[in-house]
């Protein structure tokens, strides 16, 4: 590990600010790039080379898709229909927002769909007198397991298909049972610890009068948004032509990024929406943070400091796969609840190479292993998932305040749940396969 010190030293000052949020993520990476740079730990072509630009290019075709679809009024269509068919019930707005929650999250992505969620839920749950805290945090908890389940949902998900240059089918293949018996689980689990929190509003007809009333505010509300018809049509089309081309890779031969690209591109030109108030919603700040990261994790590789961490940690637990798989799961779980599962998740994808070089392990069940431990472990505590941060800090905004404990207290064990059964479908599919 020749040279390693000053990198290692780097990286660790990075993750720290990353977690603490000392300060901006993309500024913490970016920094610590420029660190590497000026002190020739790197040359600025080798640099630019570890940039995993498949993963960027992803990110940036759905985050365009997606502020188009934000400009033609669907995500204020779905909020209204949603809080309508609630009809006042505290358990129908659980289950009914955790279900549109878990499918925009795996087919968008979950900070998007939390943006969308979270203030329709408080101002609907706090005009009928609930307390929005339990429906705020299970929104937070469910966008991070819907996410789960497909290539594009997390961003985890979306390094670990692209490093290892896994499909979109191969993620909704393996993944979709899992993330559909924890989603239910959750839900139950949800409900069966809050049910004061969940009975049926009183019957008083003044009561019930003032929920319509709250109901038919927010319809109004939501639908003077204006709401453009063509670009919605376009907008979902193209939308459903990028899932399709997702679905039909293999035969394509198209990457899921270069397809994400070229979509928001067809539908810049078709929609005629003003490209550069649309290029202000794309979160330059995450694609910076990105590419930093890939090169302090990159330059880590380079100086033998990954492959040491495999060899004195991950490899000391022997070659028995059903161990190995365990390992990472949890590790990766645990882990990812205190520190952001994106470094980790960088970080971990190396060394995950080299378990398999020592012990193949089929059916890429030790890259699952670390999907569902990073997006899963999410949930742990509140700086576990950007989702969290930006539910819990959408909810001050409206004079919800959620503490770091009271976040945890209800997440923990819905964590330790959904990893435990993550543990038995792994260890089932590993069974299977061998």
């Amino acid at each position: 590990m020749e040279g390693a010190l000053i990198p290692i030293v780097v990286f660790l000052i990075v993750y720290v600010a990353i977690t603490l949020e000392l300060v901006n993520k993309a500024v913490s990476a970016l920094l610590g790039v420029m660190v590497l740079l000026i002190l020739h730990v790197v040359p600025e072509h080798e640099a630019a080379a570890l940039i995993d630009f498949e993963t960027i290019m992803l990110l940036l075709g759905m985050m365009s898709i997606v502020a188009v679809l934000r400009k033609s009024g669907l995500f204020s269509i779905i909020s209204v229909k949603i809080a309508s068919l609630t009809k006042g019930s505290p358990v129908k707005i659980l289950i009914l927002f955790s279900i549109v929650t878990a499918v925009l999250s795996a087919f968008l992505d979950n900070v998007t769909t939390v943006l969308i969620i979270i203030p329709i839920i408080i101002e609907l749950t706090r005009g009928m007198g609930l307390d929005p805290k339990i429906y705020v945090i299970s929104q937070a908890i469910i966008s991070n397991i819907g996410g789960t389940a497909t290539l594009i949902g997390d961003p985890p998900n979306i390094i670990i298909g692209s490093k290892v240059g896994l499909t979109f089918n191969q993620f909704i293949g393996n993944l979709t049972i899992p993330v559909i018996i924890s989603f239910i689980v959750t839900l139950l689990y949800i409900w069966l610890t809050n049910r004061e929190k969940f009975k049926p509003i009183d019957s008083n007809l003044a009561k019930l009068f003032s929920v319509q009333l709250l109901l038919e505010k927010i319809r109004i509300e939501f639908l003077n948004t204006r709401i453009d018809k063509k670009i919605l049509i376009k907008g979902l089309a193209c939308l459903a032509i990028t899932i399709l081309l997702f679905v039909t890779q293999t035969i394509t031969k198209m990457s899921p990024g270069v397809v994400a690209v070229f979509m928001a591109m067809i539908l810049f030109t078709i929609s005629g929406v003003d490209v550069e108030q649309m290029m202000e919603e794309v979160e330059w700040s995450t694609l910076l943070f990105f590419a930093g990261l890939f090169i302090l994790v990159g330059v880590l590789e380079h100086k033998g400091v990954i492959e040491w961490l495999a060899q004195n940690i991950f490899l000391k637990i022997g070659n028995n796969p059903y161990v190995m798989v365990l390992t990472v799961l949890w590790v990766s779980g645990i882990v990812s609840g205190f520190l952001d599962n994106i470094p980790f998740t960088i970080t971990m994808i190396p060394i995950v190479r080299l378990m398999l070089e020592a012990t193949p392990i089929p059916n890429n069940i030790l890259w699952w292993a670390l999907a569902l431990g990073a997006c899963f472990g999410g949930n742990l505590t509140m700086i576990g998932a950007s989702a969290n941060i930006v539910s819990v800090g959408m909810a001050k905004q409206a004079k919800v305040h959620i503490s770091f404990l009271e976040f945890m207290k209800a997440s923990a064990t819905i964590t330790i749940i959904t990893l435990i059964i993550a543990s038995v479908f792994l260890t089932s599919y590993l069974w299977l396969s061998l």
